[in-house]
């Protein structure tokens, strides 16, 4: 048996933003957001539509950590009454921090507990959200997860809860425009890593594949198109739909070992999350090329019936866009791997991966990924 569930009411389309008073309904609001400039005119757009937001949060980090997102917990709490709903506007960060905030209800030990203790925290706050993202890339605003960094000890957690699926996502390609080469890169790898990494993973179905395919499939096509021409809109459009279609597989498998790999990656050597969790796959696609089943359909629709095969075109797709697909590439010593990948394998998103350690190992020695000492 097998099962999917979704409960985000999704709005896509350019101009989306213009029914933000309408999606508010009179509530009182939080906005989380940006304090760059182009993130100043929408929150006076928003002003305007929808009346002044209660608090504005702009001073969101790249990876929210205990220590800013616990201040900015207790600034909801300074407020004579807490908001109806909170709009997140922005990227995964933006829309990670808002989940976080629902979740604390001006008391981020509340959210500190249920990450620590790994068990649900009864007193979590249920505030409503509102995901606006303006970039493709994350999904998280048709998930239930935040990804939460405590940088003081090098740990990385995953909020996860059902009451912090966004009560509505609204997609606006037209927000993409104007994002800089290097961030859109970034996000579409991210998005391209959530659909294979739900497709080779024990919490697969059906329905996800299907999402998965079409994400990966117009990744693989349209990014390369889009970085070449980043003002085109209808190539945008496509990449935020891919985006979402990732997004929506993923929300139900959760993702796998190459995320795994990638949280010490980006914690001590400073790669770029979308990079770090994407350069791996072509390894990862080695090391399942036997898998059946509608899984290794799924891959075959993506990357042909010749999975290694596949996996060539892979590396090749990355480094035509500047990712090389081995781990010196990101100045990551192959000294360091074993403990990487030993450790990747034993976390959750590990053990979510249908594959092994030895094969995963195997695929990155014999493809020269890897020199590992016997």
């Amino acid at each position: 048996m097998w099962s999917y569930n979704n409960p985000v009411k999704i709005l896509f389309g350019n101009d989306g933003l213009a029914s933000i008073a309408s999606l508010i309904d009179g509530r009182s609001y939080a906005l989380v957001t940006y304090p760059d400039s182009p993130f100043q005119t929408l929150t006076d757009y928003m002003t305007k539509a929808a009346g002044k937001p209660l608090i504005v949060v702009n001073d969101i980090a790249p990876n929210p950590d205990f220590k800013l997102l616990s201040e900015q917990s207790a600034r909801f709490a300074s407020l004579i009454s807490g908001p109806e709903v909170i709009v997140a506007l922005g990227g995964g960060s933006v829309i990670d921090s808002a989940k976080v905030f629902a979740a604390a209800g001006g008391d981020f030990n509340r959210v500190q507990r249920h990450l620590e203790a790994g068990c649900s925290e009864p007193t979590l706050a249920t505030i409503p959200v509102i995901a606006i993202p303006t970039t493709a890339g994350t999904g998280s605003e048709v998930t239930s997860f935040a990804t939460v960094w405590d940088e003081e000890r090098g740990r990385k957690f995953s909020l996860a809860h059902e009451s912090l699926y966004p009560e509505v996502a609204v997609v606006d390609p037209k927000l993409m425009l104007g994002k800089p080469y290097g961030l859109t890169l970034a996000t579409g790898l991210d998005a391209l890593s959530h659909s294979v990494e739900s497709i080779w993973n024990v919490n697969a179905n059906p329905v996800s594949a299907r999402h998965a395919v079409a994400a990966a499939k117009a990744i693989l096509a349209d990014l390369p198109k889009l970085l070449g021409d980043l003002e085109n809109l209808e190539l945008r459009n496509r990449i935020a739909e891919a985006s979402l279609n990732a997004g929506l597989a993923f929300s139900n498998t959760k993702t796998a070992i190459a995320h795994n790999l990638s949280y010490p990656i980006t914690l001590g050597w400073g790669v770029q999350h979308g990079i770090a969790c994407s350069f791996t796959l072509p390894t990862v696609l080695r090391s399942v090329a036997g898998v059946g089943g509608f899984r290794g359909n799924a891959l075959k629709q993506i990357f042909g019936n010749n999975l290694g095969l596949g996996a060539d075109y892979l590396t090749e797709f990355l480094e035509s866009v500047g990712v090389g697909h081995r781990f010196a590439d990101h100045s990551i010593p192959d000294a360091a791997c074993t403990k990487i990948i030993d450790e990747a394998f034993i976390g959750e998103r590990g053990k979510n991966f249908i594959g092994s350690k030895e094969s995963f190992v195997k695929a990155a020695t014999e493809s020269g990924v890897l020199k590992l000492s016997p």
